[in-house]
Protein backbone atom coordinates (compact mmCIF):
# COMPACT_ATOMS: atom_id res chain seq x y z
CA UNK A 1 0.00 0.00 0.00
CA UNK A 2 2.75 2.01 0.95
CA UNK A 3 3.90 1.76 -2.48
CA UNK A 4 1.07 3.16 -4.30
CA UNK A 5 0.51 6.17 -1.85
CA UNK A 6 3.93 6.57 -2.76
CA UNK A 7 2.87 6.30 -7.01
CA UNK A 8 -0.20 8.73 -6.54
CA UNK A 9 2.18 11.05 -4.75
CA UNK A 10 4.85 11.11 -7.32
CA UNK A 11 2.01 11.19 -10.71
CA UNK A 12 -0.46 13.90 -8.88
CA UNK A 13 2.83 16.25 -7.78
CA UNK A 14 2.48 17.08 -11.72
CA UNK A 15 -0.20 19.44 -10.78
CA UNK A 16 1.94 21.37 -8.14
CA UNK A 17 5.05 21.57 -11.01
CA UNK A 18 2.38 23.15 -13.52
CA UNK A 19 1.43 25.97 -10.55
CA UNK A 20 5.00 26.79 -10.17
CA UNK A 21 5.12 26.83 -13.94
CA UNK A 22 1.87 29.07 -14.32
CA UNK A 23 3.35 31.33 -11.46
CA UNK A 24 6.96 32.10 -12.72
CA UNK A 25 6.03 31.90 -16.94
CA UNK A 26 3.58 32.91 -19.13
CA UNK A 27 2.89 29.76 -20.72
CA UNK A 28 0.88 29.85 -23.93
CA UNK A 29 -2.83 28.23 -24.22
CA UNK A 30 -1.30 26.87 -27.16
CA UNK A 31 1.56 24.36 -25.20
CA UNK A 32 -1.05 23.73 -22.44
CA UNK A 33 -3.75 22.51 -24.73
CA UNK A 34 -1.13 20.36 -27.13
CA UNK A 35 -0.09 18.25 -23.36
CA UNK A 36 -3.32 17.83 -22.74
CA UNK A 37 -4.43 16.22 -25.76
CA UNK A 38 -1.11 13.94 -25.67
CA UNK A 39 -2.33 13.14 -22.08
CA UNK A 40 -5.60 12.02 -23.32
CA UNK A 41 -4.10 9.78 -25.65
CA UNK A 42 -1.64 7.99 -23.22
CA UNK A 43 -4.75 7.49 -20.74
CA UNK A 44 -7.00 6.27 -23.22
CA UNK A 45 -5.01 3.88 -24.21
CA UNK A 46 -4.12 3.12 -20.58
CA UNK A 47 -8.36 2.26 -20.38
CA UNK A 48 -8.01 -0.20 -23.13
CA UNK A 49 -4.53 -2.33 -22.22
CA UNK A 50 -4.66 -1.74 -18.54
CA UNK A 51 -8.67 -1.74 -17.63
CA UNK A 52 -11.04 -2.87 -20.20
CA UNK A 53 -8.88 -5.72 -21.43
CA UNK A 54 -8.23 -6.88 -18.02
CA UNK A 55 -11.65 -6.86 -17.16
CA UNK A 56 -12.82 -8.86 -19.97
CA UNK A 57 -10.43 -11.77 -19.22
CA UNK A 58 -13.13 -12.50 -16.43
CA UNK A 59 -16.68 -10.91 -17.23
CA UNK A 60 -18.53 -10.94 -19.40
CA UNK A 61 -18.77 -8.09 -22.30
CA UNK A 62 -22.49 -6.82 -20.78
CA UNK A 63 -21.23 -6.98 -17.46
CA UNK A 64 -18.03 -4.73 -17.98
CA UNK A 65 -20.18 -2.31 -20.56
CA UNK A 66 -22.88 -1.80 -17.89
CA UNK A 67 -20.33 -1.25 -15.01
CA UNK A 68 -18.53 1.13 -17.46
CA UNK A 69 -21.50 2.93 -17.98
CA UNK A 70 -22.20 3.42 -14.07
CA UNK A 71 -18.83 4.98 -13.72
CA UNK A 72 -19.30 7.48 -16.05
CA UNK A 73 -22.82 8.08 -14.78
CA UNK A 74 -21.09 9.08 -11.40
CA UNK A 75 -18.15 10.79 -12.41
CA UNK A 76 -20.44 13.13 -14.77
CA UNK A 77 -23.57 13.41 -11.46
CA UNK A 78 -20.33 14.62 -9.81
CA UNK A 79 -18.87 16.80 -12.23
CA UNK A 80 -22.46 18.25 -12.82
CA UNK A 81 -23.20 19.05 -9.32
CA UNK A 82 -19.70 20.87 -8.54
CA UNK A 83 -20.23 22.96 -12.46
CA UNK A 84 -23.83 24.20 -11.28
CA UNK A 85 -21.60 25.21 -7.57
CA UNK A 86 -19.27 27.22 -9.38
CA UNK A 87 -16.48 24.61 -10.26
CA UNK A 88 -17.11 24.17 -14.13
CA UNK A 89 -14.53 26.83 -15.04
CA UNK A 90 -11.69 25.16 -12.85
CA UNK A 91 -9.56 24.41 -15.78
CA UNK A 92 -9.99 27.65 -17.79
CA UNK A 93 -6.13 29.54 -18.25
CA UNK A 94 -8.09 32.99 -18.94
CA UNK A 95 -9.35 33.61 -15.16
CA UNK A 96 -12.84 32.33 -15.72
CA UNK A 97 -12.45 30.55 -12.46
CA UNK A 98 -12.80 34.36 -10.30
CA UNK A 99 -16.45 34.10 -10.86
CA UNK A 100 -16.30 30.86 -9.23
CA UNK A 101 -16.27 28.97 -5.84
CA UNK A 102 -13.04 28.11 -4.55
CA UNK A 103 -14.62 25.27 -3.00
CA UNK A 104 -16.03 24.26 -5.86
CA UNK A 105 -12.85 24.28 -7.75
CA UNK A 106 -11.05 22.13 -4.95
CA UNK A 107 -13.63 19.51 -4.68
CA UNK A 108 -13.65 19.22 -8.57
CA UNK A 109 -9.94 19.02 -9.08
CA UNK A 110 -10.04 16.21 -6.30
CA UNK A 111 -12.80 14.42 -8.26
CA UNK A 112 -10.88 14.88 -11.97
CA UNK A 113 -7.81 12.94 -10.02
CA UNK A 114 -9.39 10.50 -8.11
CA UNK A 115 -10.17 7.64 -10.96
CA UNK A 116 -6.98 7.79 -12.37
CA UNK A 117 -5.08 7.60 -8.57
CA UNK A 118 -7.71 4.56 -7.83
CA UNK A 119 -6.28 2.99 -11.06
CA UNK A 120 -3.18 3.69 -10.79
CA UNK A 121 -3.34 1.94 -7.11
CA UNK A 122 -4.61 -1.46 -8.71
CA UNK A 123 -1.65 -1.45 -10.96
CA UNK A 124 0.50 -1.49 -7.90
CA UNK A 125 -1.42 -4.41 -6.69
CA UNK A 126 -1.11 -6.29 -9.74
CA UNK A 127 2.50 -6.12 -9.38
CA UNK A 128 4.33 -3.19 -10.46
CA UNK A 129 2.96 0.40 -11.56
CA UNK A 130 1.83 0.76 -14.96
CA UNK A 131 4.72 3.00 -16.99
CA UNK A 132 1.24 3.44 -19.66
CA UNK A 133 -0.91 4.74 -16.63
CA UNK A 134 1.85 6.54 -14.80
CA UNK A 135 3.15 8.79 -18.13
CA UNK A 136 -0.63 9.09 -19.02
CA UNK A 137 -1.62 10.47 -15.59
CA UNK A 138 1.42 13.16 -15.16
CA UNK A 139 0.82 14.21 -18.55
CA UNK A 140 -3.16 14.94 -17.68
CA UNK A 141 -2.23 16.26 -14.22
CA UNK A 142 0.93 18.86 -15.76
CA UNK A 143 -1.28 20.67 -17.83
CA UNK A 144 -4.11 20.80 -15.43
CA UNK A 145 -2.16 22.31 -13.21
CA UNK A 146 -0.71 24.72 -15.40
CA UNK A 147 -4.07 25.83 -17.48
CA UNK A 148 -6.01 25.96 -13.81
CA UNK A 149 -3.40 28.02 -12.31
CA UNK A 150 -2.49 30.09 -14.91
CA UNK A 151 -6.88 30.89 -14.59
CA UNK A 152 -6.43 31.49 -10.92
CA UNK A 153 -3.62 33.90 -11.02
CA UNK A 154 -5.66 35.98 -13.79
CA UNK A 155 -8.41 35.78 -11.39
CA UNK A 156 -6.47 37.16 -8.76
CA UNK A 157 -5.47 34.65 -6.46
CA UNK A 158 -2.16 34.16 -4.59
CA UNK A 159 0.65 31.80 -5.50
CA UNK A 160 0.27 30.36 -1.42
CA UNK A 161 -3.43 29.84 -1.65
CA UNK A 162 -3.08 28.27 -5.04
CA UNK A 163 -0.13 25.98 -3.96
CA UNK A 164 -2.20 24.62 -0.59
CA UNK A 165 -5.33 24.07 -2.99
CA UNK A 166 -2.78 21.67 -5.11
CA UNK A 167 -1.05 20.10 -2.32
CA UNK A 168 -4.65 18.94 -0.82
CA UNK A 169 -5.31 17.70 -4.42
CA UNK A 170 -1.72 15.55 -4.35
CA UNK A 171 -2.63 14.13 -0.90
CA UNK A 172 -6.03 13.10 -1.64
CA UNK A 173 -4.98 11.73 -5.16
CA UNK A 174 -1.99 9.58 -3.27
CA UNK A 175 -4.74 8.45 -0.29
CA UNK A 176 -6.63 7.14 -3.47
CA UNK A 177 -3.88 5.43 -4.97
CA UNK A 178 -3.75 3.74 -1.84
CA UNK A 179 -7.29 2.78 -1.72
CA UNK A 180 -6.98 1.18 -4.62
CA UNK A 181 -4.39 -1.06 -3.45
CA UNK A 182 -6.55 -1.92 -0.71
CA UNK A 183 -9.85 -2.43 -2.13
CA UNK A 184 -9.37 -3.61 -5.86
CA UNK A 185 -8.85 -6.80 -5.07
CA UNK A 186 -8.67 -8.33 -8.49
CA UNK A 187 -9.72 -12.39 -7.48
CA UNK A 188 -13.05 -10.61 -5.58
CA UNK A 189 -16.07 -10.54 -7.75
CA UNK A 190 -17.03 -7.23 -7.47
CA UNK A 191 -14.07 -5.51 -6.43
CA UNK A 192 -12.33 -6.90 -8.94
CA UNK A 193 -12.70 -6.82 -13.16
CA UNK A 194 -16.46 -4.77 -12.32
CA UNK A 195 -14.46 -2.17 -10.69
CA UNK A 196 -11.97 -2.10 -12.61
CA UNK A 197 -14.84 -1.32 -15.57
CA UNK A 198 -16.63 1.21 -13.21
CA UNK A 199 -12.96 3.04 -13.19
CA UNK A 200 -12.29 2.86 -16.46
CA UNK A 201 -15.75 4.41 -17.37
CA UNK A 202 -15.35 7.41 -15.05
CA UNK A 203 -11.36 7.95 -16.50
CA UNK A 204 -13.15 8.37 -19.53
CA UNK A 205 -15.93 10.88 -18.72
CA UNK A 206 -13.03 12.40 -17.05
CA UNK A 207 -10.94 12.60 -20.31
CA UNK A 208 -14.31 13.65 -22.47
CA UNK A 209 -15.07 16.89 -19.79
CA UNK A 210 -12.61 18.17 -18.48
CA UNK A 211 -9.34 17.64 -20.89
CA UNK A 212 -10.82 17.05 -24.44
CA UNK A 213 -12.97 20.26 -24.37
CA UNK A 214 -10.32 22.89 -23.16
CA UNK A 215 -7.73 20.86 -25.70
CA UNK A 216 -9.63 21.34 -28.61
CA UNK A 217 -10.60 25.00 -28.04
CA UNK A 218 -7.50 25.60 -28.74
CA UNK A 219 -6.04 23.05 -31.05
CA UNK A 220 -9.16 22.59 -32.90
CA UNK A 221 -8.04 19.72 -35.58
CA UNK A 222 -4.89 18.86 -34.59
CA UNK A 223 -6.25 18.05 -31.36
CA UNK A 224 -7.21 14.55 -33.07
CA UNK A 225 -3.58 13.45 -34.13
CA UNK A 226 -1.98 14.48 -30.67
CA UNK A 227 -4.72 12.40 -28.97
CA UNK A 228 -3.60 9.46 -31.46
CA UNK A 229 0.46 10.32 -30.45
CA UNK A 230 0.08 9.95 -27.47
CA UNK A 231 -2.36 6.65 -27.75
CA UNK A 232 0.74 5.39 -29.68
CA UNK A 233 3.36 6.24 -26.93
CA UNK A 234 0.74 4.42 -24.27
CA UNK A 235 0.99 1.49 -26.86
CA UNK A 236 4.57 1.35 -26.44
CA UNK A 237 4.85 1.85 -23.11
CA UNK A 238 2.53 -1.17 -22.42
CA UNK A 239 4.52 -3.61 -24.29
CA UNK A 240 7.86 -2.58 -22.03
Amino acid sequence: MAEAFFWGLVSASALLVGALLAYRFRLGRRVIATVMALGTGVLLGSVSFELIDEALRTRTVAAVSVFVLLGAAVFTAGDWLLSRRGGGERKDAEGAQSTGSPLAILLGSVLDGIPESFVLGLTVLQGQVSLALLAGVVLSNLPEGMASSSGLRAAGWPQRRVLLMWSSVVLVSALSAAAGYALLDPQGEFTGALTQAFAAGALLAMLSDTLLPEAYEVDGVLTGPFVVVGFAVSLGLSAI
